[in-house]
Order: structure tokens, then C-alpha cells, then sequence
């Protein structure tokens, strides 16, 4: 069987702005009102089946959702911790590409971690993701319609401990999410628009990750989303960060914190500063000392720093630093007045946990 052809999904109703849907709603000979009372079907009720959108008329429900609305994600496996908690499902898209998503329930909150790309293209060594290399990009509905799926699952009370609503959204799944710009930035205000025209979700929710491309850092800060932006730094020296991360041989260290100092000032949104700690290589105290220096010295109040435990991938040569040493690495941030906060690594467990996203199928019994 020869492998499935990387093609551009099928046009759906989530990659459309509010004007461009009456437009498509137009061209099926509807009424361009309809569009509305779609939108508020799909993105404020979260219905997906077009038998129970009442509101627009029966002979026409099932030529719209096949012009409109057509499967872009497929489940193919789910697997959960915490009790249930936490839950990541892999999904397969049109052509056969996979992607995985997290849904992770805390007390107050219940967040989705997204992937935007099919695998990455940015080769850091300690991620899965990244090791598998870069498939396609998603569609800007590809990305939306994840949010969707787990908004539907928590709105139905499918998921451990009752009926909720995804309050924030993390671009920190498979994928750079800034290389595949349109569709991520699409993505992100279909996500905050108040519904229908969107999910409504607050902008202050919505954490867009990077690895510090800075011409899309500054663009992304010239679009007026009051959103979070996370600098996977790893390393606060350009010599190891060229090795950890590739792309720091293009933009370095001062470079990739001059951007995100000029995120802060353009949105007034603290940056959170991510730090994989990785056994006797980047976990050092003199290294977390320079890191607080190269913080300070673009300001004070604009900056946290997430170091996060190693997460464990397959044949990776690294390991999760020392507890004593991560102790150590956070009190030298602290002592140069660093807001630090070690990463909840929830879903290490099933693989869903930061860097662990590899999205491989199960095994398909032999004949």
C-alpha cells in the first residue's frame, strides 16, 4: 500500500472569518444569515451533528456539513492518567498524518495542549516531536477543531470529574507553531472571538510557544492578542543552545530575549522563559546564575522562567536532572529575584508530557 499523499485538507467552516462564511454559506444558494446560526451551532452549542441544528432548515442541514464541515481529525487511540484527568488522544487527519493532543484537568482550570504542525522541523535532540522531523502543517480548522473536540468531550462530562470548558490552550503539542504562522495566528483568533463568531475563550488563556524564530515573535506582537508567549530557551549560553536548540545558530540567545523582551512591551504580557533541565548538561547553578543576569539586564517584572523535569523519550541519551540540582538551579534564579516555577509534568505517564509527543499509531495485529 503505497503511503498516503500530503494534501491540503478540505475547506472548512473553521478556517473562515465571520465575512468569508456567509460568502461560502451564499455560494450553497443559503441565505447569508445562515451563517450565524451555523456558527452558533459549531462554536457556542458545540454541536456536531447537523440532524439536531434546528435552526436551519432540514432540507438543507446535510449539504451544508458536507460542504462545510467535513472530518478533518479522526481518533485513533486515547489514553489517560491522573484518573482519568488527564487524557491524550491521537488523531489521524485527512491524508493520514498524525497528531496528538493533551487535556490536562487541574482544580481551576482545564487545559489543551495543541499541536500546529505534523511533526517538527526545528530537530532539537531531546524531543520526540522534533527527532521525527516535519510532516505538513495544519490547516488553520485542523488546529481549531482540537479545541473543539475536547470542548465537546468536557461539555458532555466524557472526561474524569464532571462537565467543564477548556479555559486555556497551550501551542506546546507537535509542531513550531510561529513556522506555520497564518494558520496558528487564524487559529488563535478563532479561539478568542466571543461567540459565535468564535469559542470565546480569553486571549490571557492562550499560550503561543516558540523556540525563538524573532521575526515571527515580532509579528506575532504587532497583531493585538493579549496572548502569552513562551521562549523555550534551554540553555542561557549560545554555545550549548546551538547544540539543544538548532535553530539558535540562526537567532542567539540575546537575540531570541531582545524579541520576547519587545513581546512583553507590546502586549504588557509577562514571557515565560522554558527550561528543560537535562542531567549534567544544562541543570548547572553557574547557568542558571547567567540566565538571571541576561533577564535583568533587559528589565525587571516581564519575565518568569518554567524550568521543566526532563521528560523521559525513547533511546534519548538524556535523563531528568538531580532533584537536589533542580533545587539548586531554582534557588539561583530566585536569589537574582527571578520568578521560577518548576513545570507540573503531568502525562509522562503516557507519553503526553512536554517533548513527548511522538504520534505513532498503534500496532497493527499481523495477519
Amino acid at each position: 500500500m503505497s503511503a498516503p499523499r500530503r494534501g491540503k485538507p478540505p475547506r472548512h467552516f473553521s478556517d473562515l472569518e465571520p465575512a468569508e462564511r456567509a460568502a461560502a454559506l451564499a455560494e450553497l444558494g443559503e441565505k447569508p444569515f445562515r451563517a450565524r446560526q451555523l456558527a452558533t451551532q459549531w462554536f457556542e452549542r458545540l454541536e456536531d451533528d447537523p440532524e439536531r441544528m434546528t435552526d436551519l432548515p432540514a432540507s438543507s442541514r446535510r449539504r451544508i456539513a458536507d460542504a462545510l464541515l467535513p472530518t478533518l481529525l479522526t481518533p485513533v487511540r486515547s489514553l489517560t492518567a491522573d484518573g482519568g484527568r488527564t487524557v491524550k488522544t491521537l488523531w489521524r487527519l485527512h491524508d493520514g498524518a498524525l497528531v496528538e493532543s493533551v487535556l490536562m484537568r487541574y482544580k481551576n482550570r482545564d487545559t489543551l495542549c495543541i499541536s500546529s504542525q505534523a511533526g517538527c522541523g526545528m530537530n532539537c535532540p531531546f524531543c520526540a516531536t522534533g527527532q521525527a522531523g516535519l510532516t505538513r502543517n495544519l490547516s488553520t480548522a485542523e488546529i481549531v477543531e482540537q479545541v473543539l473536540a475536547a470542548s465537546r468531550a468536557l461539555a458532555r462530562g466524557e472526561v474524569a470529574g464532571g462537565p467543564g470548558r477548556v479555559s486555556n490552550v497551550v501551542f506546546m503539542g507537535m509542531g513550531e507553531a510561529l513556522a506555520n504562522y497564518r494558520s496558528a495566528v487564524a487559529a488563535v483568533r478563532r479561539l478568542t472571538a466571543p461567540a459565535p463568531d468564535g469559542l470565546g475563550i480569553s486571549a490571557r488563556g492562550v499560550t503561543m510557544s516558540t523556540v525563538g524564530l524573532v521575526p515571527a515573535i515580532d509579528k506575532f506582537a504587532a497583531e493585538g492578542i493579549a496572548a502569552t508567549l513562551a521562549l523555550s530557551l534551554h540553555a542561557p549560553d549560545d554555545e550549548l543552545r546551538d547544540e539543544l536548540v538548532p535553530i539558535n545558530q540562526r537567532w542567539k540567545v540575546g537575540e531570541a530575549l531582545d524579541a520576547a523582551r519587545r513581546y512583553f512591551e507590546a502586549t504588557g504580557r509577562r514571557v515565560s522563559i522554558e527550561y528543560a533541565l537535562i542531567r549534567d548538561v544544562n541543570d548547572q547553578a553557574w547557568r542558571a546564575d547567567r540566565l538571571g543576569k541576561l533577564l535583568n539586564a533587559r528589565g525587571k517584572g516581564w519575565v518568569h522562567v518554567n524550568p521543566i523535569p526532563l521528560n523521559p523519550t525513547p533511546g534519548s541519551k538524556w535523563t531528568a536532572s538531580d532533584p537536589a540540582v533542580e533545587r539548586a538551579f531554582v534557588a539561583a534564579l530566585e536569589a537574582r529575584g527571578i520568578p521560577t516555577t518548576v513545570r507540573d509534568t503531568r502525562g509522562s505517564d503516557i507519553d503526553g508530557a512536554c517533548g513527548q509527543l511522538a504520534a505513532v499509531a498503534p500496532e497493527q495485529p499481523r495477519a
